[in-house]
C-alpha cells in the first residue's frame, strides 16, 4: 500500500457492512494496510446491498467507497484452521476490527479476551448496534434502526408533525459512526505510543445517534418539552425553504433575526417592510409568518435559483441549495477541495473522500475495493502457510 502517515500499521478489518470497516478505510487513506475478512463465496454481507437494490452488474457503488485500498482474505472462521490464520495475523497486527454479534464472536473466538493476549499491542476496536452492555446488547441492528428510529432523530426530522416518519438513506448514521470508531482508535493508539499497551475501544450505533440528536435530546434531560416541528410558515420565514423559478428548492437560515432580517428584507428589493407593522417586530413577523413566507414565495418564483444565489450571496443572506446527488456530478466547491478523487487504477471513476485534511499529509490515492478473497493465496502464503495449507483454506 502506499506510503503514509500510518504505513507502518497493519488494520484487520474483520466486521461487515459500513461503520467498522469504514473506519479502516479512513486509516487506508492515510496509508494502513487494511486486510479485510470476508467469509469465502459470499463475502462481506454488504455486497448484497448492491445485488438487492437490482442495480446492473456493473460498479458495486456501495463496496467501491468503504472497501477501497484493501486486500480480501477469504476465511471460514468455523474452521479451526482459519481461525489459526486470523490468530497468527493477529499477532502482528495493530488494529483489529469487529461488529459481530457477541455470540458469534464467542462461537469463534474473537472475543477481546480471546486475542488481546496474544499480542499486548493491539487495538481491539468493537462496534455494536446498542452498545457493549445491557439488556440489549445482543440485539442485531443497522443505522436506519439504532442509528436514524432509536435517536428520536427520525421522529423528529420531518416536514411537521402530520407527516410520516420518514426511513433513513444508507449509510446516513454508519459513515458518522465510522469517525467515531477512526478517533476512538487513535486515540487509543496515542496511549499505546505513551504506555505501549494496547487495548479495547469501542462505539454504537445508539451512541452515535444520541450524540448525532445531542441538542434534543439535552432538552430533554434538562426537563424541557419540546413543541412539535411547526408547518411551513409557521416557523418565520427566515428559516424556511423557498422554490425559484426553476423549481430548484434552497434553504434560508437564521441565528439572529435582529441582524438577518434587515439583510434579507434589503436584497429582496423591499427594505419597506422592515417598517411595515406586519413585520417591524420579531413577535409580528411570528404572527404573520406565512404572510410573509408567502410574499418570498412570490417573488422567489419569479427567478431561476442561478439568480436568487447572486442576490442573497450578494446581500450577505446564509442560504443553501437543496442539493441532488447528481449535483456532485459536476461541482466545481467540491472539485476545488478535492472531496471527489479518482481511483488510481479506473480510467474514469471517482470516490468520496474521508471528510477531513491534515495540513502537510498527503492521503494514498484510491485504489478499487477488491474481489471476494481476490488477494487470499498472496496473503496466506505471506502469513507463512504451507502450499497444502494454502490450497486447503483457499478452497474454503
Amino acid at each position: 500500500m502506499a506510503d503514509g502517515l500510518f504505513s507502518d500499521l497493519l488494520v484487520i478489518d474483520c466486521a461487515s457492512f459500513i461503520a467498522g470497516p469504514a473506519a479502516a478505510t479512513v486509516m487506508s487513506d492515510y496509508g494502513a494496510r487494511v486486510i479485510k475478512i470476508e467469509p469465502p463465496g459470499i463475502g462481506d454481507s454488504y455486497r448484497n446491498l448492491f445485488r438487492l437494490r437490482g442495480t446492473p452488474d456493473d460498479v458495486d457503488y456501495f463496496w467501491a467507497l468503504d472497501s477501497r485500498n484493501k486486500e480480501s482474505l477469504a476465511l471460514d472462521l468455523r474452521r479451526p484452521e482459519a481461525q489459526a490464520v486470523l490468530k497468527t495475523l493477529v499477532k502482528k497486527a495493530d488494529v483489529f476490527i469487529t461488529n459481530l454479534p457477541f455470540p458469534s464472536r464467542e462461537r469463534l473466538g474473537l472475543r477481546a479476551q480471546d486475542l488481546t493476549h496474544l499480542n499486548e499491542r493491539l487495538i481491539y476496536a468493537s462496534l455494536t448496534p446498542y452498545g457493549e452492555h445491557g439488556p440489549e446488547r445482543d440485539r442485531t441492528g443497522f443505522d436506519a434502526t439504532a442509528w436514524w428510529a432509536r435517536s428520536g432523530l427520525m421522529d423528529m426530522v420531518r416536514a411537521s408533525v402530520e407527516t410520516e416518519p420518514a426511513l433513513s438513506m444508507p449509510g446516513m448514521g454508519d459513515h458518522p459512526t465510522a469517525m467515531a470508531m477512526y478517533g476512538a482508535i487513535l486515540t487509543a493508539l496515542y496511549r499505546r505510543q505513551i504506555t505501549g499497551k494496547g487495548g479495547e475501544v469501542s462505539t454504537s450505533l445508539m451512541a452515535n445517534g444520541l450524540w448525532a440528536n445531542g441538542c434534543q435530546v439535552q432538552a430533554a434531560l434538562c426537563g424541557y418539552e419540546l413543541m412539535a416541528r411547526p408547518r411551513r410558515g409557521e416557523r418565520g420565514a427566515l428559516n424556511e425553504t423557498y422554490h425559484a423559478a426553476d423549481g430548484r428548492a434552497f434553504v434560508i437560515a437564521s441565528t439572529n433575526p435582529a441582524r438577518d432580517w434587515p439583510l434579507l428584507a434589503k436584497a429582496m428589493g423591499h427594505a419597506e417592510w422592515l417598517d411595515d407593522p406586519l413585520f417591524a417586530t420579531p413577535e409580528a413577523r411570528l404572527a404573520n409568518g406565512p404572510i410573509l413566507v408567502a410574499r418570498f414565495d412570490e417573488l422567489f418564483a419569479q427567478q431561476p435559483f442561478a439568480h436568487w444565489a447572486r442576490v442573497l450571496a450578494d446581500g450577505d443572506v446564509t442560504f443553501g441549495i437543496v442539493g441532488t446527488i447528481y449535483d456532485h456530478l459536476a461541482d466545481d466547491q467540491a472539485d476545488a477541495n478535492g472531496m471527489l478523487p479518482e481511483f488510481a487504477d479506473h480510467d474514469w471513476l471517482r470516490t468520496i473522500d474521508s471528510p477531513f485534511q491534515v495540513s502537510g499529509l498527503t492521503k494514498a490515492q484510491p485504489r478499487m475495493a477488491p474481489g471476494i478473497g481476490e488477494h487470499t493465496r498472496a496473503l496466506l502464503a505471506e502469513f507463512g502457510c504451507t502450499p497444502a495449507e494454502i490450497e486447503a483454506l483457499a478452497e474454503g
